[in-house]
């Protein structure tokens, strides 16, 4: 198929045509968010080389030239390789970007003609083939994951990829109308989504607070878009607006990242920044957050505002709000008809909130040419749309919405293994699903709206709600169920690929210590360069010591721990032979292991017999090039090992089902079990066989134990306690229990009593069999 066309266009062999002998091992399919919709794996690998180019193929310099750049600056910042960008003729080692509007897929379709692509690995190169310059975007996007997570970040395994999304809409709504983003923000957050093949931002750019106890004058309203138009002077928030300087730099970084921006102003409710601008189109003269539809000067004013800034908008669609207005329901229904046509007379598509079965006894006479986000299944569910007729979006309230830090609409965030497990686009609550790839149903849309006006939190604390689930809703958009393994696995992956790279304001939220290290985040310093870099979770920072042979690397554990082995991942300036020294108190050391003659970059795990350190230090002694010195992507510091770590773990009760209690020993510290809200309820891992066992952490959430014992037994009926508990207070905290060597294969948590009303919950359940060397002094 479409391998066929790519041959004699670019001259590069396809790893189809490989004989494969008897007995090799077929690579499996490469791991990437989302995953690979469809792989036929060769065997052996594809190696960048020192002298690897891009190549765009023949006649599209013009239409490549800008990816071919930006995916020379990815690769230099997720491998540490320097490509250089070349029109000429591919020869091995190179990669190799192509548009090929004829290329066909079956199993895409129309999805594929628009954003699909198809990868190609041979031992000689790595071809990225597309429809479209978006398809060969996402291509690039794969390529650098494929790179990111491969142990030495310059090998791609032989075979084929063909991929495409499974809906046309995977977007993310952001309401800046209550709470201000930052232009770089915005931007970021426009590579993040193409990082993982998201398409759509929407922008709520006005809305406002809630009336609550307070007369309307007190209560916070914005629009966010500044023009110089005087007759619209005053409109812009003075808290932040954004130019047309602002808005073009996104719609740049927008077709940049394969993601295009959907901007919605929205009215006649949510219309306050409008009212203070224009107190006479207010309901109650102005006393009211709705527009006064009886005066046919708001409806002109409206149109007024969209007239100025549709142009500043690059997007076939535009929304123009349209949801919540709870009265004058006749006149609801001309303003629809009339703002809808009237975008439409400006070159657009128009979307709304679907609101109609509220503000409708019969949807008749609506204009049924709008796209609609169906947000509530009261307000205008996904089964009304399909009767009436209209496209729709999957943003239900329910399921997609985050309010950040309120106590409804996921505060904290979206539930993850829920949206991994169990949902889709199509899927909607109250029996409202629909089928998969209903014609209608163009795709899903996750949202954050900032309704807690007066609430002291940050783009950046928004930014930590949104990361954990970012990946996963991508891969619910894209492939569906084809990532294949369990949402622990697949977390981890999304945690290891982090946000992507040219970033500016924000960075990875997900850098959490894996089972047993103990340097994450600690005080790091060095010989020379940037020692933070090798120790804060973010797989596309470096530390790099400058020339020499001689450099050292150190990182303060903050308190004496019993550490057993040292993870260095070098990048491509490694060390040739190095040492790994301990300290109690950072001046009198102790070698413990070293390596000589190492020739790569990649990991390398030194192991060595427990010993008690606080302060940890890598020794470079010979680099594998004097003129480059030392470069690592981390260094990672693990304690002895966790005797719990993925063992059979059960419990007296959980409070739901993604509640349970492997969260306490899979080794990923976002997720958590918890109880039922009741005293004495346990939660116990088996060893596997009888095991030392000296110490036991116990990383409480905020739902925590009081009183309880710490216990063990051989067969996990007769119990003896080894630890006890009592008076602790309410609140999240970590609790270190060390005791006198006991010998069993189960150990188990017995609560007593809680510390509040809730039940027992816990990030983490590690058990180890020794404890730090007390201090000889």
């Amino acid at each position: 198929m479409a391998l066929g066309l790519l041959v004699p266009l670019l001259a590069v062999p396809s790893a189809a045509a490989e004989l494969v002998p008897a007995n090799t091992e077929i690579n499996a399919r490469p791991t990437v968010v989302p995953a690979l919709q469809q792989w036929k794996g060769g065997t052996g690998s594809f190696e960048l080389r020192k002298h690897s180019r891009i190549v765009l193929a023949k006649k599209q310099a013009d239409e490549l030239d800008d990816q071919g750049e930006q995916l020379a600056a990815d690769i230099a910042q997720v491998t540490g390789h320097q490509l250089d960008v070349s029109p000429r003729i591919p020869q091995d080692g190179d990669i190799v970007l192509s548009i090929d509007p004829s290329l066909p897929d079956a199993a895409g379709g129309a999805r594929y003609a628009e954003e699909g692509y198809t990868l190609t690995a041979t031992d000689r190169n790595v071809t990225i083939t597309a429809p479209t310059e978006k398809g060969v975007y996402y291509g690039t996007r794969s390529l650098l994951q494929i790179l990111l997570l491969d142990d030495g970040r310059d090998s791609v395994p032989v075979g084929t990829a063909v991929d495409w999304p499974n809906y046309k809409v995977r977007g993310f709504m952001l309401d800046v109308g209550r709470r201000f983003f930052t232009p770089d923000y915005i931007r970021d957050y426009l590579r993040v989504m193409g990082w993982f093949k998201l398409n759509q931002l929407q922008l709520h750019l006005n809305d406002n607070g809630f009336k609550g106890g307070k007369p309307w004058s007190e209560v916070q309203a914005g629009f966010r878009l500044k023009t110089d138009n005087p007759e619209l002077a005053g409109l812009a928030s003075r808290d932040g607006a954004y130019d047309r300087a602002d808005w073009d730099s996104f719609e740049n970084t927008a077709a940049a990242n394969g993601v295009t921006i959907i901007p919605e102003i929205d009215a006649p409710a949510h219309s306050l920044a409008f009212i203070r601008f224009r107190p006479s189109l207010g309901l109650n003269n102005g006393d009211s957050d709705h527009l006064d539809l009886s005066k046919p000067e708001t409806t002109a004013f409206m149109k007024s505002v969209f007239d100025e800034f549709v142009p500043w908008f690059r997007s076939p669609d535009v929304h123009f709000g349209a949801d919540e207005y709870t009265v004058d329901k006749p006149r609801y229904k001309g303003y629809f008809n009339e703002m809808a046509a009237h975008i439409r007379a400006l070159g657009k598509q128009p979307r709304a909130w679907g609101s109609l079965s509220v503000m409708a006894a019969s949807s008749d006479g609506y204009d049924r040419d709008v796209t609609m986000n169906s947000w509530n299944n009261g307000w205008y569910g996904p089964q009304a749309l399909k009767r009436d007729g209209y496209s729709f979006i999957n943003t239900n309230d329910a399921l997609l919405y985050i309010v950040p830090f309120a106590g409804y609409y996921h505060g904290r965030g979206l539930d993850g293994k829920y949206l991994y497990d169990q949902w889709e686009p199509h899927v909607f609550p109250g029996g409202q699903s629909v089928a998969p790839g209903d014609p209608q149903l163009l795709g899903a849309m996750s949202a954050v709206w900032n309704d807690l006006t007066e609430a002291d939190y940050s783009e950046l604390d928004v930014h930590g709600l949104v990361e954990p689930t970012f990946g996963t809703l991508a891969q619910k958009m894209w492939s569906g169920a084809k990532a294949g393994v369990p949402y622990s696995t697949f977390l981890d992956t999304v945690r290891k690929l982090g946000v992507g790279t040219g970033l500016t304001k924000v960075s990875t939220t997900l850098a959490a210590s894996a089972s047993g290290e103990v340097s994450l985040g600690k005080e790091a310093t060095a010989s020379a360069g940037d020692a933070d870099a090798a120790f804060d979770g973010v797989r596309t920072t470096t530390w790099a010591s400058g020339p020499g042979d001689e450099a050292w690397l150190r990182v303060d554990l903050g308190k004496p721990v019993a550490i057993s082995n040292v993870e260095l991942d070098w990048a491509l300036a490694h060390g040739r032979s190095y040492e790994i020294q301990v300290s109690r108190d950072g001046e009198h050391w102790t070698t413990v292991a070293s390596r000589t003659g190492r020739g790569s970059a990649g990991v390398d795990t030194l192991t060595f017999e427990p010993v008690t350190a606080r302060h940890v230090r890598l020794v470079g002694t010979q680099a594998g090039t004097k003129q480059d010195g030392y470069a690592l992507w981390s260094m990672r510091v693990f304690e002895v090992p966790d005797l719990a770590l993925h063992r059979p773990t059960t419990a007296s009760s959980s409070e739901v089902a993604s509640l349970g209690p492997e969260n306490a020993t899979d080794g990923d510290g976002k997720t958590r079990w918890a109880s039922a809200y009741r005293d004495g309820e346990w939660i116990q891992v088996d060893l596997g066989s009888r095991q030392t066992v000296r110490r036991v952490l116990l990383d409480w959430e905020a739902a925590s134990g009081r009183d309880y014992d710490i216990q063990v037994s051989d067969d996990a009926a007769d119990w003896k306690t080894v630890a006890s508990v009592r008076g602790k207070p309410a609140g999240a905290r970590l609790d270190e229990l060390t005791f006198d060597p006991a010998t069993a294969r189960y150990v188990r948590m017995q609560g007593i009593k809680r510390a509040s009303g809730f039940g027992y919950s816990l990030w983490r359940l590690e058990v180890r069999s020794t404890s730090p060397d007390p201090d000889p002094a």
